[in-house]
């Protein structure tokens, strides 16, 4: 038997894989192997539908039927209906004894949102940036000013970190534009740097600092707290009936008003940057009457409605590791 474990770099569920694998082997030692996996060209190639992909003998157990190669993060429904990054050890136990996975355990969703959706994956929204070339720093140092301030820097404030790289603070927002870690407008300043917002946006964020900002989508504000570490409160309307939502997190807890708001994931066709493809296609709703509603009145946009704890866990699977060294 030969298990490979596929992730991306920097995936936070790689080693947790590994473990489960480990656990699930009860003692035998077969050859297991980690395999980083750079691209989407890649993930076709070795058979990588999200990260991680448990390969048994070359065979994804937990594969859904026609699922398409993906670099985003990858989470596993287990038997109760819970959401995680690895998956079920009872399940993979019967995966490497040779049966297959029960439907119910093989469940498998694509983070913000599901498959075929693939927001993380594309290009680089809920992914570092690479350390390479003054962009990680340049990133991250984006990312902080828009959490200090409620906006974003100007090319001069960055000129120093990116000079560090050897090159000019255009040159590297130009490339971060490129692999979608922000987007630029018409005149080069940063409009967006996911899970932030220049502009307004429905969805509004006041960190316990005391400072606010806008973000980009629903699973973004939700990703605002983990990423920083801080408490907030998310305030956000109902696109059917304008009511509020409110979302609060506290020390790690969060409450939702009101307690049946709901969240649509969903992208919108024909491709191109996330903040143009899906972001205004991730909302929150006050219920699954609402949601349903959007999207009967929008058919064009494919996705799902998800409940609270899966919206949770996908933001803070998305961004709560962004500003890692």
């Amino acid at each position: 038997m030969h298990i490979t474990v596929l992730t991306v770099a920097d995936c936070p569920n790689a080693r947790p894989a590994l473990e489960r694998v480990t656990a699930a082997l009860d003692g035998r030692q077969p050859q297991v192997e980690l395999v980083e996996v750079a691209d989407e060209s890649d993930a076709a190639r070795l058979g990588m539908s999200g990260s991680p992909t448990i390969l048994i003998d070359g065979t994804d157990p937990f594969a859904p039927p026609g699922a398409a190669p993906s670099i985003s993060c990858r989470l596993y429904r287990d038997p109760a209906g819970t959401v995680s990054g690895v998956p079920d050890e009872s399940a993979l136990r019967r995966a490497l004894a040779g049966a297959a996975p029960q439907a119910r355990d093989a469940g498998t969703l694509d983070c913000c949102p599901p498959q075929p959706l693939d927001v993380v994956g594309r290009g680089g929204r809920g992914r570092r940036a690479p350390a390479e070339n003054g962009l990680r720093a340049v990133h991250q140092r984006i990312l902080r000013h828009f959490a200090a301030t409620g906006a974003a820097p100007d090319a001069q404030t960055l000129q120093p970190l990116a000079a560090v790289a050897g090159r000019t603070a255009a040159e590297v927002l130009t490339e971060l534009a490129d692999e979608d870690f922000l987007t630029l407008d018409e005149t080069g300043n940063i409009r967006a740097a996911y899970p932030f917002s220049a502009v307004p946006t429905r969805h509004r964020v006041r960190l316990d600092s005391g400072v606010e900002v806008w973000s980009m989508c629903a699973i973004d504000a939700l990703g605002i707290p983990a990423m920083l570490g801080q408490d907030g409160v998310i305030s956000s309307a109902d696109p059917v009936t304008g009511d509020p939502i409110t979302v609060t997190s506290t020390t790690g807890r969060v409450r939702w008003d009101p307690p049946t708001a709901v969240v649509f994931v969903g992208q919108r066709p024909g491709g191109g940057p996330a903040a143009s493809a899906c972001c205004d296609a991730l909302n929150f709703f006050t219920d699954t009457e609402n949601a349903r509603t959007w999207t009967s009145q929008h058919p064009e946009v494919p996705g799902r409605i998800v409940d609270q704890p899966t919206a949770e866990h996908i933001g803070r699977q998305m961004f709560g590791f962004l500003l890692a060294p």
